[in-house]
Order: structure tokens, then C-alpha cells, then sequence
């Protein structure tokens, strides 16, 4: 059997990834001008600079939460195969991986609190090599429930060895 090749994979992450990674960026790009904006309104004689502040801190806060969410969208995918599990993802700095079933040690889901606000949750496909594992994130509940059943039965079907 030939080894399987780098390609992009098929599947898209949910639609409702975008939502999450929205808020995801929320969380990291509104608090400073959020407080740049108390500051302004309470601390009169420093308001010229806090408004400012509060305008240089916020745009591009903003740039980033409408562009990181649907830009990953755009990257991320991924696709099971009986002889492979393919994924790409990032934004800035994307990375495309091929793990073949047999170098597959173990399968994991992971879903936080914000992910399971959206239904969402991912995968992680941890091989023996070390550049890392393999992260699925942004799929379907049910969907990330049947592909680890999947990839648990068939990595357990396939031969070779994932020391």
C-alpha cells in the first residue's frame, strides 16, 4: 500500500466555528479598551488621553474579531480516510498534517465551555512523533463522536506499529 500524500483535506470545520472563534477573540481583544472606556468616562482630566487610548486599543481589537474568525474558517479542514486522517489549520501561520492510521497512539475529544455553547468540539490525534499532535477543532458534536469511534475502530483493525 502506498503512503498516503499531503493534500487538502475535505471537510470543512462547522459554519458555527466562526461564532465561537469570534468570541474566543472577544475575550482577548475588548478587555484594555473596555477599560480605557471606564477610565475615560471617570477620570475626567485624563479623558483626551484614555479616548485615545481607548480608540487605538479598540480598532484593532475590532480588525482582529472580524478577521481571525473567518479567515481560520477558510483554512481549517479536515478529512478521515481509511488510511490517513488529514488537517489544516491556522490563519497567519497554517500548517497542513497527515497522520496514517498505524502511527495513531491515541484519540481524543475536548470541549470547553464556549465550544459546547456552539455544539461544537475538537479532536486531538496523538502520534508517536514528536512535532505534536493533530488538532481537528470546530466540528460537530455528534460528528467529533463518530469520527473518534471510527478512528478507534480502525486504528485498532490497521497493522503497524505507533512507537
Amino acid at each position: 500500500m502506498d503512503a498516503p500524500s499531503l493534500r487538502p483535506p475535505r471537510n470543512r470545520v462547522e459554519r458555527r466555528a466562526i461564532g465561537w472563534w469570534t468570541l474566543q477573540s472577544s475575550v482577548f481583544a475588548l478587555p484594555l479598551p473596555l477599560v480605557f472606556g471606564v477610565l475615560h468616562l471617570f477620570v475626567p482630566p485624563a479623558r483626551p488621553f484614555f479616548g485615545w487610548a481607548l480608540l487605538i486599543s479598540l480598532v484593532p481589537g475590532l480588525a482582529y474579531m472580524a478577521v481571525m474568525p473567518v479567515w481560520r474558517y477558510r483554512v481549517h479542514r479536515w478529512e478521515t480516510t481509511d488510511e490517513a486522517v488529514y488537517a489544516a489549520s491556522g490563519w497567519l501561520w497554517q500548517r497542513w498534517r497527515i497522520v496514517p492510521l498505524s502511527r495513531i497512539q491515541t484519540v481524543d475529544t475536548h470541549r470547553g465551555p464556549l465550544q459546547q455553547l456552539f455544539g461544537l468540539s475538537g479532536i486531538t490525534v496523538t502520534t508517536a512523533c514528536s512535532s505534536g499532535a493533530v488538532k481537528i477543532k470546530g466540528i460537530d458534536h455528534r460528528t467529533a463522536r463518530e469520527v473518534v469511534e471510527h478512528l478507534t475502530t480502525s486504528t485498532q483493525a490497521t497493522p503497524g506499529d505507533a512507537t
